[in-house]
């Protein structure tokens, strides 16, 4: 199974330009084609719709029950110890991009299949593992799937997000807006940048300047300004979280703003630099964009990741990251943040909004899975209600459970990002045991 996982994590499968035939850029289509081959040498029989999404199945009956993972990661970004495709092995962790979301997982999917196939243990459903190649993104792998014929499972599940299990996830919203600069003065921004996705707290970002001859700039934490020929190189620092949880980071592009609205740019660019630092900043809950918390007892507040920037003497560009709670709607949120941007000189580029997620307790999916994870563990705890997305928001009567316990370092989207390996065969037993359940449980 560690090989396996290795062969994988060593794949680096970040999303590239569209190609003939790889619809998510040549390095995930050859993790794609790595997965594929590993199961054929596991003695599985695979299917492949069209480089978009593959799986492999086991037993036999008219539904189906579905196990969903991810081969797609997000950029490996700066700060490894690691190298992020190198799958080391060191002290019984493995690390790598993609060891805990979401390769690690997928081979404990793959293994328990091969186990239970293995051992003859009775399916009255088939088990289908699907192979996801956009899920850090926008899910055209599984809106493909579903728009082009792909079965529908009576039951599934994720193992993408946390146990006990995660039974309802907040929607959200991945926006970019677009803004037009015509500079004035001595001071002028000449290029900005930072940030690696939207879904991920920026850790660094920076800023060229043109600056009078002699202009010197004001000390701060975080800060680092180098001088340059004509001008000022600024760049801060941040702390890189999953944009799930922008509170556990600090972000690197807030804190740019707020440092270069200090100086005296004029016109547009003191605009738009005054609209980015006043309204958001390093506030991780969008507070000051709404004009107050928008938050419920379920799933807490929303959450607010200014994930990239990009820009030069002409423009800015920047992208949200959003996630509103279960019980709140995107009408709560959506129209003022545009009418906030769109007040301060802004236009939306474009927009992409997951629906909110919620599977009350007492559903026959959330009872069968939490009684697999009780079983195994003897934790009672309630399942939750997350920021992060998963495909259970694509992929109906499915939800997010595993691989990650309760006190367990959250690394993903995060340099040295790793798996314990007693975690990963711990993950793989648990899996077993759901998938057989699932495939047994009585349905009305």
């Amino acid at each position: 199974m560690t090989a396996a996982l290795q062969r994988l994590v060593r794949k680096k499968s970040v999303e590239g330009p569209e190609l003939p035939g790889k619809p998510f850029g040549a390095d995930v289509d050859a993790c794609f084609t790595e997965a594929l081959t590993l199961c054929r040498e596991l003695g599985f029989e695979t299917t492949d719709l069209d480089r978009y999404i593959g799986w492999c199945e086991i037993g036999s009956g008219d539904e189906m029950v579905a196990v969903l993972g991810h081969l797609d990661v997000v950029p490996e970004g700066e700060g490894w110890h690691h190298p992020p495709y190198g799958a080391e092995i060191v002290d019984g962790r493995f690390f790598g991009r993609g060891a805990i979301d979401d390769k690690g997982p997928v081979v404990a999917s793959l293994f328990a299949l091969k186990a239970i196939r293995d051992l003859n243990i009775p399916l009255r459903r088939r088990v289908r593992l699907l192979f996801g190649l956009n899920e850090e993104t926008n899910d055209r792998d599984v809106f493909y799937y579903r728009d082009h014929g792909g079965e529908i499972p009576v039951l599934g599940f994720t193992p993408d997000g946390e146990y006990p299990l995660i039974n309802g996830e907040k929607g959200i919203l991945n926006e970019s807006y677009a803004v037009q600069l015509h500079q004035t003065g001595a001071w002028k921004l000449v290029s900005v940048r930072g940030g690696v996705a939207g879904n991920v707290v920026p850790d660094y970002a920076c800023a060229e300047l043109t600056a009078p001859a002699g202009a010197s700039l004001p000390a701060a934490a975080h800060i680092t300004c180098t001088a340059i020929p004509g001008g000022w190189k600024v760049e801060a620092d941040g702390v890189s979280a999953h944009g799930s949880h922008p509170e556990q980071g600090q972000n690197a592009i807030g804190r740019l703003a707020l440092y270069l609205e200090q100086l005296p740019l004029e016109g547009d660019a003191r605009k738009a630099v005054a609209f980015l630092a006043e309204t958001l900043g390093m506030d991780p809950y969008g507070e000051r964009l709404l004009g107050h918390r928008l938050e419920d007892d379920l799933s807490g507040p929303m959450s607010c990741n200014l994930g990239l920037i990009e820009g030069d003497e002409t423009h800015l560009w920047v992208k949200l990251n959003y996630r509103y709670p279960v019980t709140k709607t995107v009408d709560d949120c959506a129209p003022v943040v545009k009418a906030a941007f769109e007040a301060a000189g802004w236009a939306l580029d474009r927009s992409v909004h997951k629906q909110k997620l919620y599977y009350p307790e007492q559903t026959p999916l959330v009872q069968a899975l939490l009684g697999v994870y009780r079983d195994a563990t003897g934790d009672r705890s309630a399942p939750k209600c997350i920021g992060g997305g998963t495909y259970a928001k694509v992929l109906p009567n499915t939800v997010a459970f595993g691989p990650l316990f309760d006190g367990d370092p959250v690394t993903e989207h995060q340099p040295d990002e790793f798996i314990d390996l007693d975690r990963l065969v711990q993950n793989a037993q648990i899996i077993a045991q759901a998938v057989v359940k699932l495939a047994n449980l009585p349905l009305e």
